[in-house]
């Protein structure tokens, strides 16, 4: 039995034709061959897994292509947003007269003026034209800028323009053909989405009643209700589901690339580009979008997906520096834009306009020198106090009206104890023995008597906008230009 035992213990360990010997020897003869058996196995050589394939490099010509698409088609998605939070309360075809200036609160567009009231409306004309109506304005200044999808004013009825009479006007999308009825103007709208961004001057908080009464006079009417026998259609759905609470620059920005480039695919066949765009949608192509096709990411490659988001992030900072860096003609460190409105193929301007100053008009209905740094080039912060020194008879020139604006480093209204955002000649403003002006900028109070000239800053990093609104030749020609922000001692 014991050798029975060791003798099938070694079985694993033996050649088959040595088995039957080993179990016939005597256990201490059969033991050796069995150690020499038992010696170390080579191991077996595992598998290795294979390397990971190399990461997708990004295509650096299509990493351009995508920055410059992204630029180019971010006036549309930001307009887009902007008309969804507006039209959440207000519904499309339909005016929003804001009654009062905007508060420190107020977040639904960048730079926002403290020297009118507001009319703003979203036009669809998709369907049909629809009819604006003007009262008679009096004396007063009013402008009525059109801007298409695109951020550019394409018409701008107002006291410059067309005067200050009665007058209707059809506004009609790019491919509407019928006839208009006696008494109506055409105006042309390149696309079916049109922003109108009304503005009635206001002289003083006594003089909102009588605005008020003007702004109830301006109608919007779908073609097809407009006159003395028609009937008046249901009143379009409000906008649902948008989030209201986040500035629309900023949920713009927070898109992914590819929910940012399936907007434009959606937003192009009502709104499309223009024929002078022809190079930027072949560039649009190579990114496989394409007006009247959704937009498919899956289609992407993992290179050209790669390409596509680095680019977006190339766009996103170079857009970023420029609202740092202002661009335009510097002067006393002030940057003077006097091509906004309409911008040809100067993607990049289109863009910034629109991050800073969305709505901007046309520089013969308003000019906007900025700054964001004193005389010295210095930057403006609240841990300083500046003046801003106007000789006699050079504040701004102009036939409407003209104002100083501060705004926080975000480009919106700084809360302030005196609830004042901005200065210009409607305010009543305490001029030197001399004649002269001067405009305190500072966090603190100047003191009772300056305080009338204070415009109240934040602790932090701000920026101020000038306007002049239906400014005089010699500010169009740059005759005259802003004086430089003074740091006080």
């Amino acid at each position: 039995m014991h050798r029975s035992s060791s003798c099938c213990s070694l079985v694993p360990l033996l050649p088959a034709a040595l088995l039957a010997l080993a179990c016939h020897r005597s256990e201490q003869v059969a033991l050796a061959p069995a150690q020499e058996v038992a010696a170390p196995v080579e191991p077996v050589p595992q598998p290795q897994p294979a390397p990971p394939p190399p990461a997708p490099t990004a295509d650096p010509r299509l990493r351009k292509i995508a920055e410059q698409v992204y630029t180019f088609a971010y006036p549309l998605v930001l307009m887009d947003l902007t008309r969804q939070v507006m039209t959440v309360q207000t519904p499309i075809n339909t005016f929003q007269h804001l009654r009062a200036y905007p508060s420190a609160k107020f977040r639904e567009v960048v730079s926002p003026n403290a020297d009118t009231l507001y009319s703003s409306a979203w036009l669809d004309l998709a369907k049909e034209p629809i009819v604006l109506s003007i009262p008679d304005m009096g004396k007063r200044y009013w402008l009525m800028p059109m801007l298409d999808a695109w951020t550019r004013v394409f018409a701008s009825p107002g006291t410059r323009t067309t005067g200050n009479k009665v007058q209707h006007y059809a506004v009609a999308g790019p491919d509407w053909q019928g006839e208009l009825p006696e008494g109506l103007a055409l105006l042309r709208a390149p696309t079916d989405t049109v922003w109108i961004i009304g503005r009635t001057r206001v002289t003083s908080e006594l003089d909102t009643l009588a605005v008020h009464k003007l702004q109830d006079q301006f109608k919007l009417t779908p073609l097809s209700g407009w006159g003395p026998m028609a009937v008046a259609p249901e009143p379009p759905p409000l906008t649902s589901g948008v989030d209201i609470g986040t500035p629309p620059p900023q949920q713009v920005a927070a898109m992914p690339p590819e929910q940012f480039f399936a907007r434009v695919a959606e937003l192009l066949p009502e709104n499309p580009p223009s024929d002078a765009d022809a190079p930027m949608v072949e560039k649009m192509r190579e990114l496989k979008l394409v007006r009247g096709t959704p937009f498919d990411a899956e289609a992407l490659g993992p290179a050209e997906l790669l390409a596509l988001r680095e680019g977006v992030a190339d766009a996103r900072a170079e857009l970023a520096a420029a609202a740092r860096h202002l661009p335009g003609e510097k002067v006393n460190g002030w940057r003077i834009f006097t091509d906004t409105g309409q911008y040809g193929v100067d993607y990049a301007r289109r863009a910034l306009v629109a991050e800073i100053g969305l709505g901007a008009n046309l520089p013969q209905d308003a000019l906007y020198p900025a700054t964001n740094v004193d005389g010295n080039g210095e930057p403006l912060t609240g841990a300083h106090r500046y003046v801003l020194h106007f000789d006699k008879g050079e504040t701004p020139p102009v036939e409407g009206f003209w104002s100083l604006t501060l705004y926080d480093e975000h480009h919106f209204f700084v809360d302030n104890p005196l609830d004042r955002y901005a200065l210009g000649d409607r305010s009543k403003l305490r001029r030197n023995k001399d004649g002269s002006l001067d405009i305190y900028i500072q966090q603190e109070t100047p003191g009772k008597a300056r305080e009338a000239n204070w415009l109240p800053a934040p602790a932090g990093h701000f920026n101020l906008i000038m306007r002049l609104y239906w400014p005089k030749e010699p500010a169009l020609r740059g005759d005259w230009v802003p004086p430089p922000v003074a740091r006080m001692p």
